[in-house]
């Protein structure tokens, strides 16, 4: 199991690729549906409303959501939540 501070180096892509493997492989849907829970808050935390009022609007936007959270600003916002989660599950 990864500490705290050796996720800390990660950057927010490497974060959010470990986060979303591990639930995968360990069909952790729990995870991969709080991450999905998340994903317009962080995106209104990262300037883009626009693409969190479609998301309330249309789960299936989600799933492209998935793909990029690793990605950019979102990814940043993320980052307490894929470090919590990492270091939870190991």
């Amino acid at each position: 199991m990864a500490s705290i501070e050796e996720l800390e180096q990660l950057s927010s892509k490497e974060l959010h690729e470990r986060a979303v493997k591990q639930a995968v492989r360990h069909g952790d849907l729990k995870f991969l549906w709080r991450l999905a829970e998340r994903i317009p808050v962080a995106e209104v935390q990262a300037g883009d409303l626009g693409e969190s009022e479609a998301d309330i609007k249309n789960v299936v936007l989600l799933i492209d959501d998935y793909i990029h959270a690793g990605d950019g600003r979102l990814a940043e916002a993320l980052r307490p939540f894929y470090i919590e989660y990492l270091t939870k599950r190991g």
